[in-house]
């Protein structure tokens, strides 16, 4: 018996490739997604880090690895930093830098072990109260704070230039 010779079919082809320019549009802009832990104790202090990278405080996050749930990366990037275990419990917020590209999703935890350390990517780790973080953190960082120790059950969803809340546009 003779094999059929292959016919040709629209469906046997593979899909074409995908362009992330359009006809008479920009390339599409990528985003990096990220994730941070606001942790509170029982007294209402927050776990804070000092960034090595730049000195500013913040609370301990970092981007989400692609193979990773959202709630793992939290509970990985809080341990990294600061060797804190958590609990999370609820999305607290969504922040975009506009200037970076960068979506980041906060999270009220609760600690749940370790203790305190420093790592590469932090000089300092610290539990501060709500009017320590607000004199020591920038606007776009201590409102995630903020956001994180109120009682409102929808996320919060706010966009910043990396120090100072803004205003998007209207279309």
């Amino acid at each position: 018996m003779r094999a059929s010779p292959a016919v040709s079919s629209p469906l046997a082809s593979p899909p074409p490739e995908r362009s992330s320019v359009s006809a008479n549009r920009e390339p599409a802009q990528q985003h990096s997604v990220s994730v941070a832990g606001v942790a509170v104790r029982e007294d209402g202090r927050v776990l804070v880090i000092r960034r090595a990278d730049n000195g500013r405080w913040e609370p301990p996050g970092g981007v989400l690895e692609r193979d990773e749930a959202i709630e793992e990366g939290v509970r990985r990037e809080v341990y990294e930093e600061t060797g804190i275990k958590v609990h999370v419990e609820r999305l607290t917020g969504v922040y975009k830098n506009m200037t970076l590209g960068v979506v980041a999703l906060v999270f009220r935890c609760s600690p749940a072990g370790g203790h305190e350390r420093l790592s590469d990517e932090s000089t300092a780790v610290t539990w501060l109260a709500l009017d320590e973080v607000m004199t020591r953190m920038s606007e776009a960082y201590s409102v995630r704070i903020a956001d994180a120790l109120t009682d409102d059950l929808a996320p919060h969803i706010r966009t910043h230039d990396g120090r100072n809340l803004t205003v998007p546009d209207c279309y």
